[in-house]
């Protein structure tokens, strides 16, 4: 409709000023609730050709689109600006075409690219926690997004296998594990080294305030605590290959990916390839060397590389110490080439990391299109911020992280007990009851977190986030258990119609929504954002609560009426239960 209008509106200016209008020319808005209209033209960039007022020219513009375009009933100029109104027969058209569409929004088409999306990407000393959380959902619904937008994604992480982390983990488990394993202590793999991490740092505090009481400064004990010397040395020969360092680093490692896996499966998220930092730190140094013969780095006279970003605002950038070793970022750059090597098709990457790397991402990048390629265009980092509880900060070391696997368990049980307390679940066995639980819970916690625009710090409530009513995942997936039920107990296919002339204002309002869904896409696709598609859900939502209480739907006994307002549940469920799946969540069918 907006493209009829265009072309009209280019037409009238053409036959009658003889102009020939530009894009910016033709500007066209959602109008504002408080007037009438289902689209709003601006006049004010076409008065100079009119020689009127923009009222006079909004004047024109409106008697020439309600002559030459059938769907156009009225219009109405505020100033200037155009407000048109469609005719119901419009709405009712779009929803004959639309509402069987289970694909309705997502792109018709493929693209033709390839995006990799990394994500999750944690350290093997700890089990999963709160702030994964943010960038488990986030990394898993931007990959969703774009491939909704018609791209081919495969979803990656770099697990941070290799490093002091890991060995203060190993090195506790030495001096108190007592062979104590997953099997033996009934932990998961990754709590279980999680807690040696945790006590590695116990030991290491108690052996500084030791060295500062016996007159050491605390800079010196915190470099000379025997702990930490213990760590490095275990580091070094782990890197030399020390057979009985390596198969422990081996065995703890595995434990972790076990613990992983379960608590990947628990939240549904997967992946398509994995990357290890144990194989990948070795990586970027000949690409040091070919930056090195193109002049894009420069070498020191102490041997050390770098390359100056001081022409893009920013400063120099080590990527290979004197001594020849490498850092994270040539590390990264590594990485980077070696996924183009195993993905040739890719067109871009996103990066899922918090917004304490913004700076590290902007450096990455200039690199890699300073390096000359084409495909470091269209790298992104799916920049977030961090996640409070009502409790405060969370700290790995003192081990008072929120654990990734509770912090779920808790919002279960606070799911359990509000859909109980509301008797949504009589008549379900009790399989049906925890496998609606789990729904809900895991519903609830990705909507809270996903909702919220990912560059923002946000504070997460578990008891909030499983309410029934609000901004909330399980006020979502009640209202898509509700379209279900509705078009259960019609018990028949949708009759015809679309001879309806008319709609009443609560039906037009959602289909009116309805129709924005595939630009709603489409902007969370170029904004990197699953808040835009959660918040349409939630006023979708809304807007269909609205209709469902004010409309009589299964009683309505105009047959033509009631096979439209149908037809409408059965578009809501339909949107409803794509932009949820795009979010990572799932649409319970009874509630």
């Amino acid at each position: 409709m907006e493209q009829k209008i265009a072309e009209q509106v280019a037409k009238l200016f053409k036959e009658q000023f003889n102009a020939e209008l530009t894009g910016k020319q033709i500007q066209l808005q959602e109008t504002k609730p408080e007037f009438e209209g289902d689209i709003t033209f601006v006049t004010f960039p076409l008065t100079g050709i009119t020689k009127k007022s923009p009222e006079e020219t909004g004047k024109l513009v409106g008697e020439f689109l309600q002559t030459n375009i059938p769907d156009v009933e009225s219009f109405n100029v505020i100033k200037g600006f155009l407000n048109i109104v469609y005719k119901p027969t419009y709405w009712v058209k779009f929803l004959v075409d639309n509402y069987l569409d289970n694909a309705y929004g997502r792109a018709k088409t493929a693209s033709g690219k390839m995006y990799l999306v990394e994500y999750s990407s944690p350290n093997t000393n700890k089990p999963l926690h709160l702030g994964h959380l943010r960038n488990h959902f986030l990394g898993y619904s931007v990959a969703e997004i774009l491939k909704a937008n018609g791209h081919e994604v495969k979803k990656v992480q770099i697990i941070n296998d290799r490093g002091i982390h890991i060995c203060k983990s190993m090195l506790a488990w030495q001096k108190f594990g007592k062979g104590e394993t997953p099997q033996s202590s009934g932990l998961k793999g990754d709590k279980l080294v999680g807690k040696y991490y945790v006590m590695f740092d116990k030991m290491y505090k108690q052996q500084i305030e030791e060295l500062v009481a016996n007159g050491s400064t605390k800079e010196d004990a915190e470099k000379n605590a025997p702990a930490m010397l213990e760590a490095q040395d275990m580091l070094r020969k782990w890197e030399a290959g020390d057979k009985e360092v390596v198969e422990l680093w081996k065995t703890m490692n595995q434990w972790v990916y076990d613990g992983f896996d379960e608590t990947y499966r628990k939240l549904k998220i997967d992946f398509d390839k994995n990357y290890y930092e144990s194989d990948t730190y070795i990586l970027g140094k000949d690409i040091v060397d070919e930056g090195l013969a193109k002049g894009v780095f420069y070498k020191k006279p102490d041997g050390s590389v770098w390359i100056d970003n001081t022409p893009e605002g920013l400063d120099e950038k080590i990527l290979l110490r004197s001594d020849g070793t490498s850092v994270y970022m040539t590390q990264d750059v590594g990485t980077a080439v070696q996924r183009y090597k195993d993905y040739p098709n890719v067109n871009g990457m996103f990066y899922t990391v918090g917004n304490e790397q913004d700076y590290h991402f902007k450096v990455l990048f200039i690199i890699l299109k300073k390096l000359g390629y084409a495909w470091a265009n269209e790298c992104h980092h799916l920049s977030y911020g961090m996640v409070d509880l009502p409790s405060g900060k969370m700290k790995s070391r003192e081990g008072t992280v929120v654990d990734a696997d509770d912090l779920v368990e808790e919002v279960r049980v606070e799911a359990q007990k509000a859909t109980e307390e509301s008797g949504k679940v009589e008549g379900f066995t009790p399989a049906e009851k925890e496998n609606l639980y789990n729904v809900l819970s895991l519903g609830a916690l990705k909507y809270y977190i996903l909702k919220v625009d990912p560059k923002k710090r946000m504070l997460f409530n578990p008891q909030e986030s499983v309410e029934l009513h609000g901004n909330t995942g399980v006020y979502l997936q009640y209202c898509f258990a509700r379209t279900n039920s509705v078009l259960v107990k019609a018990g028949k296919q949708i009759g015809n119609f679309a001879n309806t002339t008319d709609l009443l204002g609560p039906e037009k309002a959602v289909v009116k929504w309805l129709a924005k869904f595939p630009q709603v896409i489409k902007e969370a696709g170029n904004r990197h954002s699953p808040a835009e598609i959660a918040n349409y859900l939630y006023e979708l939502v809304r807007l269909y609560n609205f209709f469902y209480h004010e409309v009589n739907i299964l009683k309505e006994a105009d047959e033509a009426k009631k096979n439209m307002r149908l037809a409408l549940t059965m578009y809501t469920g339909n949107v409803i239960k794509t932009g949820l799946s795009i979010l990572g969540i799932e649409g319970p069918e009874r509630m």
